[in-house]
């Protein structure tokens, strides 16, 4: 089939996704900062009778990933697809986030993604193929309150990424380049990120499971759109950020402020990854399976336009009811 390199891929999102193209008969290169997490994947993707080849490198070291990226090439071959996946969080108010905190979220999470970026235009281009593919979140677009360095960071992706799509135009190039914008997921991603909270932290609902996003990378690497919103409370997001933006700022004070907190205490000194990698429970689903959906609906922004305006004006209805119903 061809070769895929994710990064962030021993967990959550990045995991699934690198079970799902091993399953399609792909080769996987894998990039993540745990050794033991990383044969680990590599050992569950080798299973698919695929080859694998793994390389612990932190994405904010630009130099570090360029040189990931030559030498999962040299193991592998040419690289098809490049999954920009590896992110950090906090889970805190902006007044309590330290400088060295909200830095290493951008780092991570926003130029993490520039550096892959680079790194996968280097071997791509020369030979004018390939597909990059942006992992991102409704919360490019519509930020939420405690995750003001991650919302800024995936703001951010998106800025670079429509930036650069218009500069690859310009020069009639081959490579594709994606942003898939993601619903809330059951991934690890709320038992390893930093909380400065008593209790612990979930994500704000609806949830789905990290094979849903999978999935979803998998569809967009054979056939490539500019950008695909994964469910429907994605796509209720974006669009009702456009048509009543400070209408969802009074709403999100409530419902994404206390729709992130859980009532199980968080543990006295639990670790996280923000500096150092975390430790074990490198799974790909988190603690709720209970609640989280297998399936999900996508918009892509490469429909016509009449249909587009057609999904926005029935998700904006459908955002509108599920407001007014919240004010009653």
């Amino acid at each position: 089939m061809g070769v895929v390199v994710i990064t962030g891929a021993t967990a959550g999102v990045g995991k699934a996704t690198a079970l799902r193209f091993a399953a399609a008969g792909y080769d996987v290169g894998l990039i993540a900062r745990d050794d033991d997490s990383l044969e680990e994947t590599r050992a569950q993707v080798l299973q698919y009778g695929v080859n694998c080849r793994a390389v612990s490198v932190d994405v904010a070291d630009g130099g570090a990933l360029t040189q990931a990226a030559r030498t999962l090439a040299q193991q592998l071959g040419e690289i098809d697809v490049w999954i920009n996946n590896a992110m950090c969080t906090v889970l805190a108010p902006f007044y309590t986030l330290t400088d060295d905190e909200f830095r290493r979220v951008t780092d991570v999470t926003y130029l993490g993604c520039v550096n892959g970026t680079r790194a996968a235009l280097a071997l791509m281009t020369p030979r004018d193929r390939g597909v990059i593919i942006q992992v991102g979140s409704a919360l490019a677009y519509r930020s939420i309150p405690l995750q003001s360095a991650y919302c800024g960071a995936k703001a951010a992706i998106r800025g670079f990424t429509d930036a650069l799509r218009t500069e690859l135009m310009h020069e009639r190039s081959g490579v594709e380049l994606v942003m898939v914008q993601m619903p809330g997921l059951n991934t690890p991603q709320f038992e390893w990120a930093r909380n400065k909270f008593a209790y612990a932290m979930r994500p704000v609902p609806p949830v789905f499971q990290p094979e849903v996003a999978a999935e979803a990378l998998y569809s967009v690497a054979q056939k490539p759109v500019r950008e695909l919103w994964v469910g429907r409370s994605t796509a209720q997001a974006i669009i009702g950020q456009f048509l009543f933006p400070g209408f969802l700022d009074r709403m999100m004070v409530k419902k994404a402020w206390e729709g992130q907190m859980t009532a199980t205490l968080n543990p006295p000194h639990k670790q996280d990854d923000l500096d150092q990698p975390a430790s074990g429970g490198h799974k790909v689903r988190g603690r709720f399976s209970p609640e989280a959906h297998t399936r999900a609906a996508a918009i892509t922004s490469g429909v016509p336009g009449k249909a587009l305006l057609g999904t926005a004006a029935l998700a904006g209805l459908l955002l509108a009811s599920r407001l007014f119903s919240r004010r009653k």
